[in-house]
C-alpha cells in the first residue's frame, strides 16, 4: 500500500509491536500498512462516524485482514479498554480535540507503551498539554504533505512536568536540537504567517496593539532561533 508523506511518517514513528490502535482511522491505511509490512501482529481501526469504519473495512476485506484487523464505531479512546493496545496513534485531529481525547482517557495513556500524536492544526496546544502533564516525549518528527507541514510527536506516561518558553510550544525543543532538515524552513513558515497576521490587524485599540506587540516578540524570537540553529 502506498502512503502519503504524512501517513508514512506516522508510521515510520511505530515500534514493532503486538498491537495499535488508530484513533480517527478514516480509511483504515495505516493499520493496514503496520500489519501487512508485519509492524504489528494484530490492530484496532477506530473511528466516531460509521462511513469510515465502512470504508475501513472495505479497504480491510481488499486485503484479507480482517482476522487481524478489528473496526470499531466509537468516541475518542472509548473503544479499546486498558492495556489492549502496545501504541496508540490519534491523527488528523486539530491539538484541542487530541488533547481532551487523552484527559478523558488518562487510563488507557498509563497502560500503553507509547502514543503517537499527529495534529493538524494548535500544535502548541497539545505540546503544552503534554509537558504541562508531565508525560516524556520520546520522539518528533516534521514532514511536508502537499505543501502543507505537520508535526507527530511520540509520547509515554511520565510525571515529570516541565516548564518551557513559549515559544518552544509552537516550535519543537527535540526538533531544534536535533537539526531537523525541515526546522529552519518551518520556522521561516510560521514568521510568514505571523506577518500576514499583522497585515490583517488594522484596529489601534489597546487589545490590538497587545497582540501586535506579542506577534512581533514571537517572530523575533523565532528568528534567533534561526540564527542559533544556522551557525
Amino acid at each position: 500500500m502506498n502512503l502519503s508523506i504524512r501517513l508514512k511518517s506516522i508510521c515510520n514513528m511505530v515500534d514493532k509491536c503486538h498491537c495499535i490502535a488508530d484513533i480517527g482511522t478514516d480509511h483504515g491505511y495505516i493499520p493496514v500498512y503496520l500489519v501487512e509490512n508485519g509492524i504489528c501482529n494484530k490492530a484496532i481501526a477506530s473511528d466516531i462516524n460509521e462511513g469510515p469504519i465502512n470504508k475501513a473495512k472495505i479497504n480491510i476485506e481488499s486485503k484479507g485482514l480482517e482476522h487481524k484487523i478489528d473496526c470499531r464505531l466509537g468516541n475518542g479512546l472509548n473503544t479499546i479498554v486498558k492495556g489492549e493496545a502496545d501504541e496508540v496513534i490519534i491523527a488528523g485531529m486539530g491539538g484541542n480535540l487530541i488533547r481532551d481525547i487523552i484527559n478523558e482517557n488518562m487510563d488507557i495513556l498509563k497502560t500503553s507503551k507509547s502514543f503517537i500524536l499527529q495534529p493538524v492544526q494548535n500544535a502548541e496546544v497539545l505540546r503544552k498539554y503534554i509537558y504541562d502533564m508531565g508525560f516524556n516525549i520520546i520522539d518528533e518528527d516534521l514532514c511536508i504533505d502537499e505543501n502543507i507541514f505537520y508535526e507527530i510527536i511520540k509520547i509515554e506516561y511520565n510525571s515529570h512536568v516541565v516548564k518551557l518558553e513559549p515559544i518552544l510550544y509552537e516550535v519543537s525543543d527535540r526538533l531544534l536540537k536535533k537539526r531537523h532538515p525541515l526546522i529552519v524552513e518551518f520556522m521561516k513558515h510560521k514568521i510568514n504567517k505571523y506577518k500576514n497576521i499583522l497585515g490583517y490587524i488594522k484596529d489601534e485599540g489597546i487589545s490590538s496593539q497587545n497582540r501586535k506587540r506579542e506577534i512581533n516578540s514571537k517572530i523575533v524570537r523565532l528568528q534567533e532561533l534561526i540564527e542559533c540553529i544556522s551557525k
